[in-house]
């Protein structure tokens, strides 16, 4: 308000026109305003926030982040804005000249004073004083240099500064009006926030006097449950002493008659007796009281220290409450001083405006003046902001000039590139096209020169795959009708035979359509004679599209090794949903479907036919509301009774409906030994009668026992059957015997070595069968089985990384020491012997021994690869344990899962084999591990005693000795056979090695044994015809 009164007594003295030329500056600080004497700064006014007018109070968090959004928006809210002071810009700007001051005259000016001893209220925040400052400097620079113009342009004229600084007093007139409305409502804000305040110290007073009688509480509370916890010791130490004195009293039960005839005589000592049992009684009670008052205790401990935080929060509540208190009350103070100020400045002010008017009547005010300079000004703005823009343009001009010439050399850069490329690409083309051609001319040649090897080469020399792919076309054709059945015969016979002239003729038109093949091999006809047997075998697996054990095995290598010998030898399979469909070769549907009887009614089955490994095979696919053979599995279904019935019949369907004339049917284990009795009693009376039955139980465990009402599903008669002499179990009269069946009812019965055979025929071996075996002993007897040697053979094996034979033995080095770092067992010393196991972990095979093997394994200083799993989860799960044991063991290492590729790793790569079985019918995998070099660890058991002979017996000849057994089924044998083995390839590797050499060269292939069941075949079919001849010459 000084400062206000000083601008006022200066231009009432302009107006008086008594101010000298010049004048010493005085600037008058206050309010927020600077002032000069040399005029009001050109009329402008520099503001201060007004949230700093009041430096005194300590504003709330709330007055706090409300002026931290003013600052950062830097909104000047007290005096004018910035485009309000700039307006005055268009206004000539005088030196307006005014009388002189002192410094001491204005300061001691009792208003000026006051004013400026106020300066602290209205002075600004510290967080604004040096912004505000900048920008003052900045204008005080622009108004002097202004003030130099107007005095060299405008030295007579004075009214023009004079009705600005009016301006702007009207306008500090109007913010000082602002500021003390703010300040009323702060006031009554500050007077509300005083009264919440007080509210909340009144509840927290409240809730600290309810705390403080809590607290009183807690500690009567605590000194009772001390006194609580002191009686609880001493009846503590009271049932202590009576403890002791019960057990005193236990010592004493030895006298108990004693003392009970001295109580009963003395009924003062039994009285007594009963009080301190009544006195027991009720201390007792007196425990349980005390420990739920030890319980509560706790509790209420737990309540007090929970009641002492709260107490120590409210506290700290108060303390805080306390002190926003103080400061309102300061703030309350402060705002009574500013209130009273505000009145004073109230008063001033409307003095000031009084004078305003009177001054305002006198002036003239120069509108011309004031519009032309402001049209200038916007004529100005305007032309500085075209020149801007067509800066802005220019620039934008040349960049995109610049840009198109940039685009410009890179679009002539990528023709050229695009030029390059396609000349290239031409040049790859034409050598791409000449290499095709070049190609296609060698095909050609190729194709030509296969042709006439062909049609020129011996027909022993074609693959079987042709052979048995053109006997599965010709069935083909018959069954879809669109050859005769005599025809096909013919033809089939022909093929049968491997004859050159069906060969040319299939080769000839065989790109041709099936019509015109068909019509070429029809010219062919004409009688020929048979030339060997025509075999049929039924079965659940086949190797290797349908494996799970050695049956699989058998049913190949036995095919196989027949159709070598001449004969026509097919495989009927189930088509299970899990096969390895990979393996079979021109798999197709057939165009028709067979009906068989099953449950009472007829189901269709689909026939496919593929090749297996050369062997034609037909798989019957029934079409059953049960999808018998669409479980993701071969067996282990609750229903594979019934599942393998209704495929034994739909298989003998085929056969029927096919028209073919076998003469051996050959089926293999429970799952395919109803084929028997369906046979003689359902097919043979329907002219299915050429044939000879063939049964083999690969391993007798296995009988396939079910109640006898089972039968009837697929058509057989329980009352013919369910009797001893045929299929009733041996055990269980109300059940029948699948594989009793396959013995009564089959004209051959073997199994699958010549010391089974015999252990079979004992009680034990036999699982309740030796009876019926010994009845029909004439038929029955072992052959050994055979590995299939082209599979099997380390020189050829694909899936060995390094392949080996019995003359280099170089491969089996390197299989070892690649197995070892593929396992990551230790591999810095190639002589450490190797073990290896690979077997179905079951009871069968040894459990205790093969874990014992793997210890036995590592103490003698070998490592141990076992490859394996089980289907009892007991056993699974223990390996699985020890499998974990030794899962980073430099020697160990146990792999609970089938993997076909890593059994001929471990095969090409162990040293020993190992085959502890309790009990063994043939076992392959002593023949596979001889024929890749591993020598064998066996107990004397069914087909091992059969194949492996002790190298230390000397009861056998030398030449046929060839690995290392043991009889007793216990660790000490296995012992014994296996420290022998390991110390013989540590201490005789030349020996050893002539050992290897021996066992690859044993032949274990299935020549010999094909050769035996041809035997027994030729043998079974001649019994029949001198049946039938004998049938004959009777009747007649």
């Amino acid at each position: 308000m000084a400062a206000v009164g000083a601008a006022m007594a200066a231009v009432g003295a302009a107006m008086a026109g008594s101010a000298p030329a010049s004048v010493a500056a005085v600037v008058v600080e206050g309010g927020g305003y600077r002032w000069s004497s040399r005029g009001f700064m050109g009329a402008h006014l520099f503001p201060v926030s007004p949230s700093c007018s009041i430096r005194s109070k300590k504003p709330s968090p709330h007055q706090k982040r409300a002026q931290t959004r003013r600052i950062s928006r830097k909104s000047p809210t007290v005096g004018l804005d910035r485009s309000s002071m700039d307006n005055t810009k268009s206004v000539p700007e005088n030196n307006l000249e005014l009388p002189s001051a002192s410094p001491n005259d204005i300061t001691n000016d009792p208003e000026l004073a006051t004013f400026n001893g106020n300066t602290e209220l209205f002075g600004g925040a510290e967080v604004m004083e040096q912004s505000n400052m900048d920008e003052v400097g900045e204008d005080i620079q622009i108004v002097k240099r202004r003030q130099n113009d107007n005095q060299k342009r405008h030295s007579g004229i004075q009214v023009e500064d004079l009705i600005s600084m009016i301006k702007g007093a009207e306008k500090d007139i109007l913010l000082l009006n602002q500021a003390r409305a703010r300040a009323l409502k702060e006031l009554d804000q500050v007077h509300a926030e005083k009264e919440s305040l007080q509210g909340e110290i009144d509840l927290l007073s409240t809730r600290l006097a309810e705390t403080d009688a809590r607290l009183k509480y807690a500690a009567q509370e605590k000194i009772k449950n001390e006194l609580l916890a002191d009686e609880v010791e001493i009846l503590k130490k009271e049932i202590a002493e009576r403890e002791s004195i019960w057990k005193d009293g236990k010592d004493l039960k030895v006298n108990n008659t004693t003392i009970k005839e001295h109580v009963s005589q003395s009924p003062i000592i039994a009285g007594e007796l009963k009080a301190l049992a009544a006195e027991n009684e009720s201390l007792k009670e007196e425990v349980k009281v005390l420990k739920s008052k030890l319980i509560e205790i706790s509790k209420n401990g737990q309540y007090i220290a929970e009641m002492e935080k709260e107490r120590l929060a409210l506290e700290e509540s108060t303390k805080q409450l306390q002190s926003k208190l103080v400061i309102a009350e300061a703030n309350a103070s402060d705002l009574a001083k500013v209130k009273s100020e505000c009145q004073v400045l109230q008063r001033k002010v409307e003095h000031l405006q009084a004078e305003l008017e009177k001054s305002t009547e006198r002036m003239l005010l120069p509108d011309d003046i004031t519009s032309k300079n402001q049209a200038l000004q916007e004529k100005i703005d305007r032309l500085e902001e075209a020149l801007a823009q067509a800066q802005v343009d220019k620039s934008l001009l040349e960049q995109t000039q610049e840009k198109n010439l940039l685009l410009n050399e890179q679009i002539k850069l990528l023709e050229q590139r695009l030029l390059e490329s396609d000349n290239d690409i031409k040049a790859q083309l034409q050598i791409y096209q000449e290499e095709v051609q070049a190609f296609q001319r060698s095909l050609e040649q190729l194709k030509h020169e296969n042709n006439k090897r062909f049609l020129d080469g011996p027909v022993q020399d074609l693959p079987w795959d042709f052979w048995s792919n053109l006997l599965l076309c010709l069935d083909g054709w018959m069954l879809e009708k669109k050859m005769a059945f005599d025809d096909a015969k013919i033809l089939r016979d022909m093929a049968w035979r491997r004859e050159s002239r069906i060969r040319d003729a299939y080769a000839q038109c065989k790109d041709k359509n099936e019509k015109d093949i068909i019509a070429n091999l029809l010219k062919l006809i004409k009688a020929s004679t048979r030339p060997g047997l025509h075999v049929v075998h039924i079965a659940a697996e086949m190797a290797p599209v349908a494996k799970v054990g050695g049956l699989g095995d058998v049913v190949t290598g036995l095919g196989k090794a027949l159709q070598k010998k001449g004969h026509l030898v097919e495989i009927i399979l189930p088509k299970y949903d899990c096969m390895d469909y990979s393996r079979v070769k021109n798999l197709k549907v057939l165009d028709m479907q067979i009906d068989s009887y099953f449950d009472g009614q007829l189901f269709k089955s689909k026939v496919w036919l593929g090749t297996v490994e050369g062997l034609p095979v037909y798989f019957i696919e029934p079409h059953h509301p049960a999808k018998f053979f669409w479980r993701g599995q071969f067996y282990g279904e609750g229903d594979d009774f019934r599942r393998f019935t209704f495929f034994s019949r739909a298989a003998l369907e085929f056969l029927l409906q096919s028209g073919k004339k076998p003469d051996i049917i050959h089926c293999h284990d429970w799952q395919t030994a109803f084929v028997a009795p369906l046979y003689w009693d359902i097919y043979a009376p329907q002219g299915l009668n050429s044939a000879r039955i063939a049964f083999t139980c690969h391993n007798f465990e296995y009988q396939g026992t079910e109640s006898a009402a089972a039968l009837a599903s697929c058509g057989l008669d329980v009352q013919q059957l369910n009797r001893p002499d045929r299929m009733q179990d041996n055990f269980r009269h109300d059940r029948v015997n699948a594989v009793k069946g396959g013995i009564v009812f089959s004209n051959i019965v073997t199994t699958v070595s010549p010391t089974y055979a015999e252990e079979v025929r004992a009680s034990e071996g036999g699982r309740g069968l030796h009876l019926t075996l010994a009845a029909h002993s004439k038929k029955f007897l072992g052959i050994l089985n055979g590995i299939d040697t082209e599979a099997w053979d380390p020189s050829t094996d694909p899936l060995l990384d390094f392949q080996y034979s019995a003359n280099d033995l170089n491969g089996k080095a390197e299989n070892k020491a690649a197995l070892r770092k593929f396992l990551g067992l230790a591999a810095s010393d190639a002589r450490i012997p190797l073990v290896g196991c690979i077997t179905r972990i079951v009871p069968q095979k040894g459990v205790h021994l093969i874990r014992h093997a793997i210890y036995r394994t590592l103490e003698c200083g070998g490592q141990f690869v076992l490859l394996g799993f089980s289907p009892i989860p007991h056993i699974q799960r223990e390996f699985e344990g020890i499998a974990n044991q030794f899962c980073e063991h430099p020697s160990i290492r146990l792999i609970l899962k089938y993997d076909e590729v890593l059994s001929h790793y471990i095969y090409g790569a162990s040293d020993i084999f190992i085959i502890p079985s309790i009990f063994e019918p043939c076992g392959l995998t002593q023949m596979i591990a001889m024929r890749y070099g591993s020598i064998p660890v066996v107990r004397r058991t069914g087909g091992l005693n059969d194949s492996v002979f002790d190298v230390d017996d000397e009861t056998i000849p030398a030449k046929i000795r060839n690995g290392f057994t043991f009889s007793a089924a216990d660790e000490q044998g296995l012992n014994h056979a296996l420290d022998r083995a390991i110390t013989y390839y540590r201490k005789k590797p030349n020996w050893w090695l002539e050992l290897v050499k021996k066992v690859m060269m044993i032949d274990f292939s299935w020549d010999s044994s094909a050769s035996q069941y041809e035997e027994l075949y030729e043998k079974a079919l001649a019994r029949a015809r001198s049946q039938q001849a004998h049938i004959s010459s009777s009747t007649r």
